[in-house]
């Protein structure tokens, strides 16, 4: 490519770069859809189940998230980021685990819990997150 065509194609995507910025003033200009308020929520973990003789949590520990962060397994922590991540914005995973121990609570009363297993196979430990709205 030459100089010229190298120039008219970076051209083009400075224009594009340099536009956005004129686009969201103009949509605010003319009166966008008002902004939701987020919604909040407190986030609490349990360990559901874990063997007797596990080296890191026993069945029953709880934690305040994220106070608690420094409390918990990394391993485990790994393992619920994401779910936590989507209960804080207001996401509710459909499955329902029916039938089952790990059967979940969706927006019942503000509350909704999901169900998280530690990836250490030595372990066989489950946490149960429950999200409370404020």
């Amino acid at each position: 490519m030459d100089r010229k065509d190298f120039l008219k194609k970076s051209g083009c995507g400075m224009l594009c770069f340099s536009a956005a910025p004129l686009l969201v003033q103009s949509a605010n200009a003319q009166g966008s859809l008002p902004a939701q308020e987020r919604k909040h929520f407190k986030i609490d973990l349990e360990i559901y189940e874990a063997r007797e003789d596990t080296w890191c949590h026993k069945k029953g520990d709880k934690f305040e998230y994220p106070a608690d962060i420094g409390k918990i397994c990394p391993w485990l922590l790994s393992s619920m980021h994401d779910f936590i991540r989507l209960l804080q914005h207001d996401v509710t995973l459909s499955w329902k685990y029916e039938g089952t121990p790990y059967e979940k609570v969706l927006n019942e009363n503000g509350i909704t819990t999901e169900y998280v297993r530690c990836p250490d196979p030595t372990g066989d430990l489950v946490a149960k997150i429950t999200r409370t709205e404020l």
